[in-house]
C-alpha cells in the first residue's frame, strides 16, 4: 500500500516524499523508480515531515509508534492505515491532536481504490485537503465516522478478497463445464470489469440484476442455485466475520 500511494502521489506531480524502508534493496529500487528519498531510520521520516503516513501492520503499531514519539511534535499530522487501530488509540501514543484514520484498499496499486477517512474536527480546510489529495492519487475518497471504519475494513478493506474469491469460483466453473482456463479467467475478469462500469453509472445491482435474469432463462437457473445455497446469508456473514476481526485487532493492540 505504501508503493500504491508512492506511486500514485509521484504521477499525480507531488514531490518532496521521504520514505522510511528497512530493506536496503528495497530503498533502491524506491529512489530509482520513483525518484524519491529513503531512509533506514522512521525517526528521520518524522522529523523531516509535516504529514507521517503510517503505512504499517496493526501488529507492530505498538512498536513503531514508540519508536517515533518523541519526534512527533504538535504540527504533524499522524495518518494510520493499520486495520482496528482507533484515534483514541493513536492520540495516546502521539503528542498531537492532528490524526486521520484512514481505510484504503488494494486497487490503489491501480488508482482505483476506495479510501475512507476518519478524523478529529481539528484540521483546517487546507491541511485536510492535502491529505485528501494524497489518497486521491490512488482513487476515491470519502469521509465517514470512526464507528463505522470497522465495517468499512470488512467491505471495501477485505472486498477485494472476496470479489477475488467469487471470480476464482466462476472460472473454476467454466473450466468445469469445458473452457480453458486462459479463456475462463479472461471472460470472467473482462464480465466483472463491465459489470462494475455499469453500476459506476449509478444503476442498482438489484436493476443489473434483473436486466440480465429473464423468467425461467440461464441467469435465473444460476441465481436459484444461488438461493438454494444462501448464498446472500453467506457473504453477509463473510462481511460479519471481517469486521469482528477488525475490532479484535484494535483491541488487541490496546
Amino acid at each position: 500500500m505504501a508503493e500504491a500511494l508512492i506511486k500514485g502521489m509521484t504521477a499525480q506531480g507531488m514531490r518532496d516524499i521521504m520514505v522510511s524502508e528497512p530493506k536496503q534493496e528495497r530503498r533502491r529500487f524506491l529512489e530509482q523508480q520513483y525518484k524519491v528519498v529513503t531512509t533506514g531510520e522512521n525517526r528521520q521520516v518524522v522529523s523531516a515531515c509535516d504529514i507521517v503516513i503510517l503505512a504499517v501492520k496493526p501488529q507492530v503499531m505498538n512498536e513503531v509508534a514508540d519508536e517515533i514519539s518523541s519526534a512527533v511534535t504538535g504540527s504533524t499530522t499522524i495518518v494510520s492505515i493499520a486495520a482496528g487501530i482507533t484515534l483514541a488509540y493513536l492520540s495516546s501514543k502521539f503528542r498531537t491532536e492532528k490524526i486521520i484514520r484512514v481505510m484504503p484498499n488494494t486497487p490503489a496499486l491501480v488508482q482505483k481504490g476506495m479510501t475512507v477517512m476518519s478524523l478529529c474536527e481539528c484540521f483546517d480546510d487546507r491541511e485536510i485537503t492535502v491529505v485528501r489529495q494524497i489518497f486521491m492519487s490512488v482513487g476515491e475518497v470519502i469521509t465517514l465516522p470512526e464507528k463505522y471504519m470497522n465495517a468499512v475494513t470488512a467491505v471495501s478493506g477485505s472486498g477485494p478478497g472476496f470479489f477475488a474469491y467469487f471470480i476464482e469460483a466462476v472460472i473454476k466453473g467454466a473450466v468445469r463445464a469445458g473452457l480453458s482456463n486462459d479463456d475462463a479467467r479472461t471472460l470472467a475478469v473482462q464480465t466483472a470489469i463491465g459489470t462494475s462500469y455499469l453500476l459506476e453509472t449509478g444503476m442498482s445491482p438489484s436493476r443489473l440484476r434483473e436486466m440480465v435474469t429473464s423468467p425461467g432463462g440461464t441467469t435465473a437457473a444460476g441465481l436459484e442455485t444461488f438461493d438454494a445455497h444462501g448464498f446472500t446469508e453467506v457473504v453477509s456473514s463473510a462481511v460479519e466475520a471481517a469486521k469482528q476481526r477488525a475490532e479484535e485487532l484494535g483491541k488487541d493492540i490496546l
